[in-house]
């Protein structure tokens, strides 16, 4: 597919830069649009502009809503006032909503002074409603049908407005106040009699989406359910638009990575990595180094506290990496299968009890295997005194307890207060528990060991 893709990209650059425009629109009108909008992400933004211009105005804004929001926005700006209102009117609303809400003001104005009203009036519809919202990513075109409809007429609504409409698979019945009664799918308009009443048939069991709806929520409504669209309502139960199968998924890829970005300790960005500048990742990355780094200076502090116990029983300093590496990585483990839970509404913050003892069951059986295998290690290999190695697997099991503990119940308690989650992920967990692991190992072996401090 990868090769495929390369040798159409070859084809259309040789006859851009040969002129031989007929040809490449030729082999464009037989491409699919996402292949295309691939390539253009590849190419630099003049080749790009150029190629885009010579495709055919029928696949043109097709192309343009697959397209990298950076390009978007080049290419948008590049175009005369006409052409990029004839992109605009084509796009469908929610897309078109997407890019101006990222674009200058001034753009945005002149953009808008020259769509079509009716293309005016869903995108500033659409700007209402809060950022990641259902109401911000829903679009207004779908078929909305009538009670006292028969199939005949509901299926010449569908001739009328289904060029339009971003699916006509699932039709929308409304009466005069637009209030959502109910749904028809289009198989059975195509298999009942043409004199038929929609009331009759419909079904009036309604789904629905709040325009207010956290856009996470919404997705994970979809996957409960299993549609491939849905309709957003508002307060009085009014249908205002619908969410889309296509939308979800780019919702989803929205959060997984921001979450994934969060739990490495990088602020998040909705740029893909070679379209970010360097001094722009390093702005995303720098705050939480930073202030790792800082917190990360009271593991330094715990060492000097205890220097005596070192200085007795040096070979207490080479375990530490491993018990503080160990207790981090356990603290992860347990993080992350939290954060994924709660993503997925697999987890509540009332099931924090739960949650908690069945991680401390698993903490304590990781913690005595580990425990167990390291003894046997420490007295065959490193070959070191039996009261040194009990110090340190008594220190393995507390703090992988600890850590797993912690990895429960600060991503659960970060969602209660309203933070995400993922931003108790590993590092900041791991610094915490490299802090305390410290803090077990040296108390247990100045009370074994008898050190004073």
């Amino acid at each position: 597919m990868e090769e495929e893709r390369k040798e159409q990209e070859r084809l259309l650059l040789d006859y851009l830069r040969n002129k031989e425009y007929t040809k490449l629109r030729q082999i464009a009108a037989e491409m699919q649009t996402a292949d295309i909008a691939a390539i253009l992400d590849d190419l630099e933004d003049e080749e790009a502009l150029k190629i885009f211009r010579l495709l055919p105005k029928s696949m043109a804004a097709d192309v343009f809503a697959d397209l990298e929001l950076d390009d978007q926005q080049y290419i948008i700006q590049s175009l005369s006032d006409r052409e990029a209102s004839i992109i605009i009117d084509n796009l469908m609303a929610d897309d078109a909503t997407d890019l101006l809400e990222e674009m200058p003001a001034n753009v945005v104005k002149r953009i808008l002074a020259n769509a079509s009203p009716e293309t005016r009036a869903d995108i500033n519809h659409l700007l209402r409603y809060p950022e990641d919202s259902a109401g911000s990513i829903m679009t207004v075109e779908f078929v909305d049908l009538k009670e006292n409809m028969t199939v005949q007429d509901a299926i010449e609504r569908i001739r009328q407005v289904g060029l339009d409409s971003e699916t006509v698979n699932i039709c929308y019945v409304v009466d005069d106040q637009r209030v959502l009664v109910g749904t028809v799918a289009l198989r059975y308009l195509l298999i009942m009699k043409p004199d038929d009443i929609i009331g009759e048939f419909m079904n009036d069991n309604i789904i629905s989406i709040n325009t207010m709806t956290d856009q996470e929520e919404a997705a994970r409504m979809f996957q409960h359910y299993d549609f491939t669209a849905m309709p957003v309502v508002d307060n009085e139960n009014r249908m205002v638009g619908i969410i889309t199968i296509d939308d979800v998924v780019d919702i989803m890829e929205e959060e997984a990575t921001e979450d994934i970005e969060k739990m490495a300790a990088i602020l998040p960005s909705d740029k893909p990595y070679f379209k970010t500048g360097v001094l722009e990742t390093y702005r995303s990355r720098m705050p939480w180094l930073l202030f790792l780094m800082i917190s990360a200076t009271f593991t330094g502090a715990i060492i000097t506290n205890y220097e005596a116990a070192l200085a007795s029983y040096v070979v207490l300093t080479a375990y530490i990496p491993m018990l503080m590496d160990t207790s981090g990585n356990a603290g992860s483990q347990a993080s992350v299968s939290i954060i994924r839970g709660l993503s997925l509404g697999e987890i509540e913050f009332h099931e924090l009890p739960q949650a908690l003892w069945k991680e401390i069951r698993v903490a304590a059986m990781c913690g005595l295997t580990l425990a167990a295998a390291n003894f046997v290690k420490l007295l065959v290999l490193d070959r070191i005194p039996v009261i040194i190695a009990a110090v340190i697997c008594m220190t393995l099991v507390l703090t992988v307890i600890f850590a797993k503990i912690m990895g429960c119940i600060l991503p659960m308690c970060a969602q209660k207060i309203g933070f995400d989650p993922a931003v108790m992920a590993s590092p900041l967990i791991t610094t915490i528990v490299d802090a305390v692991a410290l803090m077990i190992y040296f108390t247990i072996a100045t009370n074994l060991l008898h050190i004073t401090v």
